[in-house]
């Protein structure tokens, strides 16, 4: 069980706007880690975009989940993890995410700018919550959660509009570098030694001989 990915999206325009975020890239090569860390940013922000207020949604994409909380607010807690990590627990943090952050950053803090936050406390969750029962010191009503319906989407482009493609996502996308552009279209060619996971939360380099 592994958490990747918190972050806190702003997301009531598009494209979505990354305020405070953290990662996990330790089980990635040093070679691959900024490639993964811009695809975890890019289709953190499809998936926000795409998640309305008030909404809780996960979206599975090979061997990993997008857990989606949007706030009136204009804002989305989003957590990536595999999925043995359990769908509620990463709904528990979710809303003591957002709700810290937006204790910290009222909505007159960010609604006309996109800059980043400090926010350092996702460093600190995404440390402690490695281990799911660390969750049970979330003071939040099981019974809410409970009665809310969590929308299930099995992959990435199940939540895009009629006529989008991850592809087009990632040949539009300025927050993908070059390189991050180039290493997609290679392993997406080279998958007989290579694995691209459509998400990018994951990326196994070639055999280097």
């Amino acid at each position: 069980m592994k958490i990747l990915y918190i972050g806190i999206l702003k997301n009531e325009q598009k494209p979505a706007v990354e305020l405070a975020a953290e990662r996990d890239l330790s089980s990635y090569s040093r070679f691959t880690r900024t490639s993964v860390g811009e695809f975890m940013t890019l289709f953190s922000k499809t998936v926000a975009e795409r998640t309305r207020p008030g909404q809780r949604q996960d979206v599975e994409e090979q061997s990993y989940t997008f857990h989606a909380y949007a706030r009136s607010e204009g804002v989305c807690g989003l957590i990536i993890s595999d999925h043995e990590y359990p769908a509620l627990v990463a709904h528990q943090l979710l809303s003591k995410v957002v709700d810290e952050f937006l204790t910290k950053y009222p909505r007159s803090t960010f609604a006309n700018s996109d800059a980043q936050l400090a926010f350092p406390q996702l460093k600190e969750y995404i440390v402690k919550y490695q281990d799911p029962a660390a969750a049970d010191s979330i003071m939040k009503i099981q019974k809410e959660l409970d009665e809310t319906k969590i929308v299930l989407h099995k992959t990435i482009e199940s939540v895009l509009e009629r006529g989008e493609k991850i592809d087009s996502l990632v040949a539009k996308s300025d927050g993908l570098s070059a390189q991050s552009k180039m290493f997609y279209t290679q392993a997406k060619k080279q998958n007989s030694c290579c694995v691209v996971m459509r998400a990018n939360v994951e990326a196994d380099l070639c055999p280097v001989i």
